[in-house]
């Protein structure tokens, strides 16, 4: 039985009594069946909306579902995992830099400014500084006699 067949067959019992509703204990007896009945409908609208949104979610979620598989079958072959601190890539040991890597060797270079990094040959270290080509900040490089790398 729910909330408000419960709450109807309150009001029943109550209508059924003939209760005389102009004597003060019948009033309150009255008002409580009343609230009981509002209380049940509100609990019921509760229930329903939650229904409603527990069905949406479902079908989001499977809608979801739906996406990540496509997006995960496309190009499955092709995705690479690529991490930044793997040192051991096989790949990097079968990379040639070329002879002229050697010769003038290509150095990274941060602006303390706005973070770019910007690759630089050795002669242009040697230049003294450069503008960070993101900020316009001039950066400056600086060697002692001891820095013969």
């Amino acid at each position: 039985m729910t909330l408000s067949e419960k709450s109807a067959y309150l009001k029943g019992l109550m209508d059924g009594m003939k209760l005389d509703t102009e004597k003060d204990e019948n009033k309150l007896l009255a008002g409580v069946i009343d609230l009981l009945q509002q209380m049940a409908s509100s609990v019921e609208d509760l229930e329903d909306n939650a229904i409603a949104v527990s069905d949406e979610l479902d079908e989001i979620e499977e809608n979801l579902d739906a996406i990540d598989e496509f997006l995960m079958d496309e190009d499955d072959d092709d995705y690479y995992d690529y991490d930044e601190d793997d040192e051991d890539d096989e790949d990097d040991e079968d990379f040639d830099l070329g002879d002229d890597y050697d010769d003038n060797p290509i150095y990274e270079v941060t602006c303390p400014k706005c973070g770019e990094v910007t690759h630089v040959d050795e002669d242009t270290l040697l230049k003294g500084s450069i503008s960070c080509p993101k900020c316009g900040e001039s950066l400056e490089f600086e060697f002692d006699e001891d820095d013969s790398e």
